[in-house]
């Protein structure tokens, strides 16, 4: 049973001890009588004028009702609520407008049972009811806890005074403490009537308990909100009182001219030094005239001088001069960077137009390469190289559009955006700006930083680049951009297709000891306080640091591995072995440990159902592994090792063509119905993709089916076809790396990547064997051994 329905089961209960009696009604508006309440009335309508002379003549009791509905003038029944107060008039005054004004006391709360009369106004049948006495210590505590509250809400309510608290605090009876409390707090109508109809005590205390915490709450906020609003104005009152003082000062001083004028005289100096195009000129004139009107004292004049501030000291006509010196350029880059043609090649292309053509746009370069390679320290090298300023900005995780375009000055602490901040702090318009991390902006509900860089990056757009913080336009397109990548699949369509793509693939071993003999150590020995006098790192156990303990495209784990050997050089140094140190590939153990890798190919691939495959990733070239077996089943293919869709669909092709023809190479059709093959790529907690495998999926499962063994100096890559047609792949150049690194000599292509091949380095080229086929069948001649023994028997040899 629901909480109303309990209540007036318990009202009925209780109207049963009194008789139920003919009352007239009186309907107010706005104003609810409590029992025991002395309270003025304003009588003005016609209805209501009858009744009170009826009552004042008979000395008759009445009921006074509320309305729902203020703004009814002729409320019917269904515009009254049900329960109402028994009231009896004390005095009644006739006023000179006709109306009266009444004085009346509550005598009870009583529920309407129904209506007898409307005219000439309204009668109804009311049952009285009165409050039962109730105690206990709960009953006590909520009285105790009401007075409380009420007397903190009279000290911050103005409408309440030290009488109506001493009303409150001499009020014995719960109820009736309850109806008192109710009068005089500044609540709802709707409350009001609540606590009129609450006939449980307990209820009703409960009730008003409720009603008053909340309005104490109210006006503690009001009252906090005021003190913190008070202290503001103080703050601004004592700084303006200050500050009319200075002034005085200054005048008795002789000194007529206060320092904001002083200020903005200056401002007006840089304004005419700035150079500024025309729109941004008159921009910064404005916010000038503006600031004489806004008092120092102001918010408003802090925001107008930090805008007049970014305006001026961007470098709206300084810049650098380029040097167009090619070989001197050249030096430099070879002096920083070793190899990198590519990238050498097209900025000394840049700088011969520049010579034929000095106005030229900045190119939009993007340096795409695995970690380690040296893109971002290439920028800071082309910027030494052109004799510009350098500026780097990170864009790996930003998300916000405005770390692009800035903040509209509307918002507090609002800022230019990234390339704005940049110019300020280059003090220059034609820097070198790096975007690193191009591949990795993030976007979500603050906006696309991608979309935002469209028009930084595009050389039609970018010579009126309009900052959100600025509001005028900047010119960009002197700027040379390089962003840097380790993948460009990542990369917006059409931000991808505004940038010029140089792709930097991984280092070769060659190249590496070139990098760590020309750079890194020179770099490590100088971190370490060390010199050539102290140590000396052999080439060979340089090319063994490679071998066994790093295993990447870049030259970042090489650097700290030499790091590591010198770390325990200056340690042994200082504990008393002056003598040089001579590291050679024997001492690594001493200084780095066991190796960490090793080339197991020709164990991986020391039995049938196992090929060498190649693979590309975003940190360079690298061989996997693609193990087969079989097992007695029915004819059902497995597939593990973290493979993806593209991945299973190779293996699923390169197995039907396979049993397509069974007879050719010379397999059993019955084997596939009788038995399951089990495909693995190793590695298994690395998520692997793409359809480059295909070859080396067909290759393990010819050499499984046939029982002859693949070759383990050949690795190969490729697409498979269900024809059996082997089609290109992306990746050759960095393939071919890895696999020199493992120690392969031998790599199946692609024929249609035979083109590619020319990107590999000619000292690579050299020394590896490249074989190019059309289709699957032409594996079965270069990568598998004429029978399975003929590898124990060249062991023999």
């Amino acid at each position: 049973m629901s909480e109303s329905k309990a209540e007036t089961r318990e009202s009925e209960e209780e109207l049963d001890t009194r008789i139920p009696q003919v009352l007239s009604v009186l309907p107010l508006r706005n104003t609810i009588i409590f029992p025991h309440q002395i309270l003025p009335l304003q009588i003005g309508r016609e209805k209501s004028l009858k009744l009170i002379e009826e009552a004042e003549l008979d000395n008759a009791e009445m009921l006074v009702v509320a309305q729902k509905n203020a703004q009814v003038d002729d409320p019917a029944p269904k515009d009254l609520f049900k329960w109402g107060t028994i009231v009896q008039v004390i005095k009644a005054f006739k006023m000179p407008d006709g109306t009266q004004s009444v004085m009346v006391q509550g005598l009870g709360r009583a529920r309407i049972l129904d209506y007898i009369e409307d005219k000439p106004f309204l009668k109804a049948a009311v049952q009285p009811v009165d409050d039962h006495d109730i105690s206990g210590m709960d009953v006590d505590a909520m009285v105790v806890n009401l007075r409380n509250l009420f007397q903190k809400t009279a000290e911050l309510a103005p409408y309440l005074s030290p009488e109506h608290t001493m009303l409150v605090m001499n009020t014995d009876s719960p109820g009736r403490l309850s109806d008192v409390i109710g009068w005089n707090l500044n609540v709802s109508i709707d409350d009001k009537q609540k606590i009129l109809e609450k006939v449980d005590v307990r209820k009703r205390l409960e009730f008003t308990t409720v009603l008053i915490t909340k309005e104490l709450q109210i006006l503690e906020l009001g009252s906090k909100i005021q003190d913190q609003v008070q202290g503001e104005i103080s703050k601004s009152q004592r700084e303006y009182y200050l500050r009319e003082q200075l002034k005085a000062i200054r005048q008795e001083l002789g000194e007529d001219q206060d320092e904001r004028m002083v200020e903005i005289e200056e401002l007006e100096k840089r304004l005419e030094e700035a150079e500024m195009p025309e729109e941004a000129y008159k921009v910064a004139k404005k916010e000038i005239d503006r600031l004489r009107q806004i008092p120092p004292a102001a918010a408003e004049y802090t925001v107008s001088r930090t805008y007049l501030d970014w305006l001026l000291d961007l470098p709206w006509s300084r810049a650098t001069t380029d040097n167009l010196d090619i070989s001197r350029a050249r030096e430099v880059l070879d002096e920083d960077h070793y190899g990198l043609e590519k990238v050498k090649k097209r900025i000394l292309e840049y700088l011969a137009v520049r010579q034929l053509k000095s106005d030229m746009k900045g190119p939009i370069l993007c340096f795409v390469g695995p970690p380690g390679v040296g893109k971002t320290s290439l920028g800071k090298s082309i910027a030494r190289a052109l004799g510009r300023k350098f500026y780097r900005m990170s864009l790996g995780g930003v998300r916000d559009e405005a770390e692009i375009r800035g903040h509209r000055r509307t918002y507090i602490g609002a800022l230019p955006g990234r390339f704005i901040q940049g110019l300020k702090k280059t003090e220059s318009n034609n820097p070198v700006i790096m975007l690193d991390e191009i591949d990795k902006v993030g976007q979500d509900f603050r906006g696309d930083p991608s979309s935002a860089l469209l028009e930084v990056l595009d050389p039609e757009q970018n010579n009126s680049f309009s900052d959100h913080y600025l509001d005028v336009p900047f010119d960009l397109s002197k700027v040379l951009f390089i962003a840097t990548a380790n993948i460009s699949d990542t990369i917006q369509h059409a931000l991808h297709d505004r940038m010029e793509i140089i792709e930097i693939p991984g280092y070769t071993s060659e190249d590496k000891v070139h990098i760590a003999r020309r750079h890194i150590i020179p770099k490590q020995l100088d971190g370490h306080g060390l010199t050539g006098k102290h140590v000396e790192i052999t080439d060979d156990a340089i090319r063994a640091v490679l071998a066994g303990h790093t295993r990447e495209a870049g030259v970042r784990n090489l650097e700290r591995e030499i790091a590591n050997i010198l770390r325990g050089v200056a340690k042994e140094y200082v504990d008393g072995d002056k003598n040089l140190k001579k590291i050679t590939s024997v001492d690594l153990k001493k200084y780095l440990g066991p190796e960490k890798y090793y080339f197991d190919v020709k164990e991986r691939v020391s039995r049938s159902g196992v090929a060498t495959g190649l693979a590309w990733t975003p940190a360079g070239g690298d061989i996997l592994f693609v193990e087969v077996t079989k097992m007695t089943g029915k004819g059902q293919l497995l597939l593990t090792g973290q493979l993806g869709s593209v991945m299973k669909e190779s293996a699923q092709a390169a197995l039907s063509y396979i049993r397509s023809k069974a007879n050719s190479f010379k397999i059993k059709n019955d084997l596939f119905d009788k038995t399951d093959l089990h495909v693995h790529v190793p590695a298994g907690a690395i998520p692997k993709d793409g359809p480059s495998a295909g070859v080396a999926i067909f290759t393990a499962f010819l050499s499984l089916l046939t029982g002859k063994l693949v070759a383990n100096d050949i690795a190969m890559t490729g697409e498979v076809t269900l024809r059996g047609l082997v089609l290109p792949v992306g990746g050759i150049k960095e393939k071919v790396l890895a696999a020199k690194r493992a120690g392969i000599n031998k790599v199946i292509l692609p024929a249609k990547n035979k083109k590619d091949v020319e990107d590999v380095p000619q000292a690579i080229r050299d020394k590896m064997k490249f074989i190019y086929i059309n289709e699957t069948d032409e594996v079965m001649k270069y990568a598998l051994l004429s029978n399975s023994r003929s590898r124990s028997s060249k062991k023999k040899e």
